[in-house]
């Protein structure tokens, strides 16, 4: 059965999508007009809980953040579930919950727990066994649904690209969808996995990160197809609040900043004031 991000995919080739984080990012993505958006995990953790992204995030908090996000837009989303959580069984739960949820897909990742950043220092990866009983698991638990599945490996940095490719290659052979090699480090490493590993391929573009963030065309050229921005979304907000807060702290008021703010009617279209105004009036609420 074709998924719906298979169909995105046959019908872009390429894209260039964002992360999200909860329910205004995820409209503010659809209404740019993205065809699908990812709940990054650091993100969740940052903005539910304020804590790094070092394996804190319970398997609860991020399936409760994606039916909340899921619920308030129409496009798909991909959730990071990190490990899974645990063993098999847990893989397994984890995703029948994000199904549940309304979740379109997910990335199940190779490391130890507790896991952190794919950009992060410290980074250790279980058996390659262990991870494909994962995948396997997660396969399992989709069923006949249309759940996408993007096989994440962290080995690249602790056990070289070989390791990297054949764990993702098994994945692929027991039902992953999609394979993502995290954190290369140039365009010759790019290239390198983009030849090797089986596609779709994730490009995950971190601005400040450790993988050189490329134009849509050249990481198309080297062969990736699905082209994620976890995190600017979270960066520009983090940036933008930053700024006005310390204009609001120094000078006691916001006057002259009008420009940098979204308007009061333009926020109230994007939240969807009209449309419960109009639901409203059918059940004689004025």
């Amino acid at each position: 059965m074709t998924t719906s991000i298979d169909k995105i995919l046959n019908e872009h080739g390429s894209l260039a999508f964002p992360g999200i984080f909860d329910t205004l990012s995820a409209r503010i993505a659809q209404q740019a007009g993205f065809s699908m958006a990812f709940i990054s995990g650091y993100s969740v953790a940052a903005t539910s809980i304020g804590e790094p992204d070092m394996g804190l995030l319970t398997q609860t908090e991020i399936v409760d953040r994606a039916r909340q996000i899921c619920t308030s837009v129409d496009i798909p989303i991909i959730v990071d579930a990190d490990t899974g959580y645990g063993n098999p069984l847990n893989v397994y739960r984890t995703v029948k919950q994000l199904i549940s949820a309304g979740a379109a897909g997910c990335f199940l990742e190779d490391q130890l727990w507790p896991k952190r950043c794919g950009h992060m220092r410290g980074k250790q990866v279980i058996d390659r066994d262990d991870y494909i009983h994962k995948i396997r698991a997660a396969v399992d638990a989709r069923g006949d649904s249309d759940f996408f599945i993007v096989a994440r490996t962290d080995a690249l940095a602790v056990k070289g690209m070989d390791e990297a490719v054949a764990r993702v290659s098994a994945a692929r052979d027991v039902g992953a969808n999609a394979s993502f090699i995290e954190a290369p480090d140039s365009r010759e490493a790019l290239r390198e996995v983009g030849q090797r590993s089986p596609g779709p391929n994730v490009a995950n573009m971190i601005e400040g990160g450790k993988t050189p963030v490329l134009q849509k065309e050249e990481l198309a050229e080297l062969g990736f197809q699905l082209i994620l921005y976890p995190l600017s979304g979270l960066y520009a907000a983090a940036k933008a609040i930053q700024t006005m807060y310390q204009k609001l702290l120094a000078d006691q008021t916001t006057i002259g900043e009008e420009e940098r703010l979204i308007s009061f009617p333009e926020f109230n279209q994007l939240i969807g004031v009209d449309e419960k105004y109009k639901q409203a009036e059918q059940f004689g609420i004025r």
